[in-house]
């Protein structure tokens, strides 16, 4: 053992080291994107091609091997507009910025989850509406406004029976409550179910009018739901909530394709 450490000179160490930490970030510019799951399956094809060549398994080694070659031609034509990112984000510098984005996302979103947890836990209705591209001034400007930090307890405090602005919505943008009691457009969506209440057509009808989402908590069925585009999913998991959350508050452009992917993928795992 002691004869193995003498071999190791200090520069074999920087050098390991500075590759891992840029391959480590380089894979954080990945994450949430559909390229990321294609990393994932080069990493499954390429421990299958490695039991195969230890296993003395020609064919499956030589399968293996034109899989990966057809992989990098690919790569390059298919993920090209996750490939740019990833070198714009290098080229900005923004690839060592990218943790602590992405610590500060999950912080946030880990307090929203609570709150929402809480909420529906209790029963308590609520209605939080986060801002994208689109400006909600007209909804926010004859409401109370708060340019507050987001926190768990200031949002169950807003959204608590009896408090007097428990009825309106919460509007928030990728860095703080913008304003609390903000009354929105309900839908004119007259497919929707008149067991749907006026919460949610209110949550909806702003997602009609600007690309907008909301999340709604229901007091009568303690429930998480979500709009975007017009379209209503119920009853979301938690883990899906913060899932959705982190990506917003990552500090993303969230007019990109990846972040309506993410939106989309999560809908249709709900069975909406």
């Amino acid at each position: 053992m002691t004869e193995i450490f003498k071999l190791i000179r200090w520069q074999d160490v920087v050098d390991i080291l500075v590759i891992y930490y840029v391959v480590y970030r380089l894979l954080s510019l990945l994450y949430g994107t559909r390229a990321m799951q294609l990393v994932k399956g080069l990493l499954v094809i390429g421990m299958l091609a490695a039991s195969a060549r230890l296993l003395n398994l020609g064919t499956i080694s030589w399968f293996m091997g034109q899989i990966l070659s057809i992989t990098v031609i690919a790569v390059p034509i298919v993920f090209q507009p996750e490939l740019r990112k990833v070198l714009e984000e290098l080229g900005r510098g923004n690839i060592w910025k990218r943790h602590k984005a992405q610590k500060r996302a999950e912080t946030i979103a880990g307090e929203i989850s609570k709150a929402l947890i809480y909420m529906k836990g209790q029963r308590i209705g609520a209605l939080l509406v986060l801002q994208r591209g689109t400006g909600l001034k007209d909804f926010w400007r004859t409401a109370i406004e708060l340019n507050a930090d987001i926190t768990q307890e200031l949002l169950i405090s807003i959204f608590w029976v009896n408090n007097p602005l428990h009825d309106g919505a919460v509007i928030l943008d990728q860095s703080k409550i913008i304003a609390a009691g903000c009354y929105l457009p309900l839908t004119e969506n007259s497919d929707l179910s008149r067991w749907i209440g006026t919460r949610h057509r209110a949550g909806l009808g702003v997602t009609e009018v600007s690309d907008a989402i909301s999340l709604i908590v229901s007091e009568e069925r303690g429930e998480v739901s979500l709009a975007i585009n017009g379209h209503l999913s119920r009853n979301l998991k938690d883990d899906q909530v913060h899932k959705l959350l982190v990506h917003y508050f990552s500090g993303e452009d969230t007019e990109q394709q990846s972040f309506l992917d993410t939106l989309r993928d999560e809908i249709k795992s709900l069975g909406s």
